[in-house]
C-alpha cells in the first residue's frame, strides 16, 4: 500500500491528474503485490502521456517567445489565441 501511495505522489508531481492515476492503478492486480512487470507497464503508459505533454509545452514555449516579441496585443489577430487567422500569421 505504501508503494502505491508513493507512486501516486510521484505521478502527481509529474503533472498527471488523479483520474489518470486512478485509471493506471486499476490495471494493477488485486490480491497480490504488483510485480516489476506490472509497474513497468503502467509507467510505459504514463511515459507516452508525459512525452506528449512535454512536446506540447515546448511548442507553446516557442510560440510564447514569438508572441512576446510580436507586440500585436490583439486577441483577434494573435496566432496563439486565434490560430486560423491570416493576419495573426503575418510577422
Amino acid at each position: 500500500m505504501l508503494r502505491r501511495v508513493a507512486v501516486i505522489r510521484i505521478a502527481q508531481r509529474a503533472g498527471l491528474s488523479l483520474a489518470e492515476i486512478r485509471e493506471a492503478l486499476e490495471t494493477l492486480p488485486d490480491g497480490r503485490q504488483p510485480t516489476m512487470r506490472d509497474w513497468r507497464r503502467m509507467s510505459a503508459a504514463w511515459r507516452e502521456s508525459l512525452q506528449d505533454r512535454i512536446e506540447n509545452l515546448l511548442k507553446l514555449r516557442e510560440q510564447l517567445d514569438l508572441c512576446i516579441g510580436c507586440g500585436c496585443l490583439s486577441l483577434t489577430d494573435c496566432p496563439l489565441r486565434n490560430p486560423g487567422d491570416i493576419k495573426g500569421q503575418k510577422p
